[in-house]
């Protein structure tokens, strides 16, 4: 009996660690149950975590191959056509085929790559206008003309409005140069003036800073787009990307395409009663412009632009900021003509900008424009980046331009030059003498501001020197001992250019003299070519008589006076006479201004 009621209570302790411990596993065969429940829902193979994850990648590396395979087809496609256009003498330029044209050729029912947009053809022509007058304004412009060189990979056609000055200038720097895959025109800006010459214009450009209104007057008919750049902009990526902006303004239908004024100017508080030309907030400015020629005539946009600013001038009285206040001033009258474009294609390094806010990175950066009358003395953070790159180009050799524009065959000229260089044995002891004959110098005249008045009479004389970079001390000698016109021509690299510009603005005894004109023959080749220089100097001399001279001959005070009544007293315009100047040998001269001339240079 005893052993019975023991046994009972025991029986009943272990049925219930017994139903106790029964408990953990029907859990955990609940939750295995769900868990296959939501495995098989999830993945038809029934992974765990970590190999459906596994498995979701190789999904994604193969959709990523597939589109690379997809792309590669493209390429391939794109590549045959190619090639056909071209074996039926088609060119690579009419290839511009769109993805999605692309992709329903192939039979590819899934568009590829839609938000890419097209570059412009290789061989397309891009059209560029810039407003250019005066001695300094030549000189300016060719760090912009080196900038787009550098990057563009595309033919150029560069329209110039300019004065005849910068004319002689261009036109002699542009056909020594030869550059492949550019074209210069050039247009009369005296012809214009009537247009705008009666406009009163505060801003320091003149009448010159008004003629980018009448560009749709003066450029060929046939030209429908153009890019219109200020003198002052320097580019810092392929003029490609902007041209290419032309595809918005006929997508929005409008005619011109601006940036944004990137400072407070045209809000009116900068200063106390600073009241600006009409603008739509901030306004725009027109150092960087796009232009639709055909709809801008269409919309007679001379008539446009005189009657808002016959308008405005009555309370404005002059204009400030040139031709930019009256575009501003149609604009606000017309908003829906101007689109605007990103701000990196015209970072304006002016006083009070505000083109800090512009960009974020360096590399953002499309366009610089040193629209302050300062220029380079501007305040930003990164003016020492922007200084940098305008002084890379100011200071680049022009020479390394003159590469060509491989797959564009229609724009290669013929290079006879390099032709005959190329067969040119270099084993004869002849070679560098050769080589030195088949060069092409570049030559950029009238460096710096130039003004002769013709006097009374046909007596005058030039002065004709050339030199090289070691002997510009005796400039301010000679031109201290001659009163006359001179032509002298500089031998120089790009770099040393800028060492004598920097030389001949410290000097006030050069800066003094109006008449004589400093011409550049840039340095290429192993020699000095004297007998090109003296000729150089010879073809701009705008007298009857020259007076021949070696720069190291300094002459004596009142020499051009004597050489001018010599020539009146001998009747030298009925004979053939010339007149010999007797030299005396000193080693004086070396002494003369070397210290300042160092110390400027």
């Amino acid at each position: 009996m005893r052993g019975q009621v023991m046994f009972r209570p025991r029986k009943k302790y272990i049925f219930l660690l017994l139903v106790l411990m029964s408990v953990p596993l029907i859990i955990l065969t609940y939750i295995s149950i769900t868990r296959d429940e939501n495995f098989n829902r999830n993945n038809l193979m029934g992974f765990n975590n970590r190999e459906a994850a596994l498995a979701e990648r190789v999904r994604e590396v193969e959709d990523e191959n597939q589109m690379l395979r997809r792309q590669l087809s493209l390429s391939q496609f794109q590549l045959q056509q190619s090639y056909q256009l071209q074996s039926q003498g088609g060119g690579t330029d009419k290839l511009n085929i769109s993805s999605e044209k692309i992709d329903r050729q192939t039979g590819n029912g899934t568009i590829i790559c839609t938000n890419m947009e097209e570059s412009v053809p290789k061989c397309e022509v891009l059209h560029v206008a810039i407003v250019c007058a005066g001695y300094n304004a030549s000189r300016e412009v060719i760090t912009l003309i080196k900038s787009v060189l550098f990057y563009r990979k595309n033919p150029i056609h560069l329209h110039f409005l300019s004065d005849q000055p910068a004319k002689l200038i261009l036109q002699t720097l542009f056909h020594t140069w030869k550059v492949q895959g550019v074209e210069v025109s050039f247009y009369a800006a005296d012809d214009s003036k009537d247009d705008v010459s009666w406009i009163p214009n505060k801003h320091y450009s003149g009448v010159y800073g008004l003629m980018k209104l009448v560009l749709t007057k003066v450029l060929p008919l046939d030209l429908d787009k153009v890019i219109v750049l200020d003198t002052d902009v320097t580019f810092a990526t392929d003029i490609a990307e902007l041209w290419k902006l032309f595809r918005k303004l006929i997508q929005k239908k409008k005619p011109i395409g601006l940036v944004e004024n990137q400072s407070n100017w045209y809000l009116g508080t900068l200063w106390v009663k600073h009241k600006p030309w009409p603008a739509v907030g901030r306004g725009f400015n027109t150092g960087v412009i796009l232009l639709d020629l055909k709809k801008l005539r269409q919309m007679k946009w001379m008539q446009m632009w005189r009657l808002t600013a016959e308008k405005e001038l009555m309370s404005m009285l002059s204009t400030s900021l040139a031709d930019q206040d009256i575009i501003n001033a149609v604009i606000k009258q017309h908003p829906d003509i101007v689109y605007q474009l990103p701000c990196a294609w015209n970072v304006q390094l002016s006083e009070n900008t505000r083109s800090e806010s512009c960009y974020t990175e360096i590399s953002d950066i499309k366009v610089i424009h040193w629209n302050s009358p300062g220029k380079m003395r501007v305040k930003n953070k990164h003016i020492e980046f922007f200084r940098n790159l305008y002084l890379t180009f100011l200071e680049y050799d022009g020479n390394l331009l003159r590469r060509e524009l491989f797959g564009c065959e229609s724009y290669q000229r013929s290079n006879h030059a390099g032709d005959q260089l190329g067969e040119l044995n270099e084993d004869d002891q002849c070679y560098d003498f050769r080589r030195e004959k088949l060069l092409n110098h570049r030559i950029h005249l009238y460096y710096l501001d130039y003004h002769y008045i013709q006097p009374i009479g046909d007596t005058d004389v030039t002065l004709v020197a050339q030199l090289s970079m070691d002997r510009l001390q005796m400039l301010e000698a000679i031109c201290n001992h001659w009163l006359g016109p001179i032509s002298f021509a500089l031998y120089m690299s790009d770099a040393e250019v800028q060492q004598f510009l920097r030389y001949a603005l410290s000097s006030e005894i050069l800066m003094s003299r109006k008449n004589v004109g400093y011409h550049i023959v840039y340095k290429d080749g192993q020699f000095y070519p004297v007998n090109f220089l003296r000729n150089v100097a010879l073809q701009q001399v705008n007298t009857p008589y020259v007076y021949l001279s070696d720069i190291d001959f300094l002459p004596m005070y009142g020499l051009y006076d004597y050489l001018k009544k010599a020539i009146g007293m001998m009747d030298m315009t009925k004979s053939n006479k010339a007149l010999i100047v007797p030299a005396f040998e000193t080693l004086r001269y070396r002494q003369i201004g070397r210290a300042s001339c160092r110390e400027r240079v």
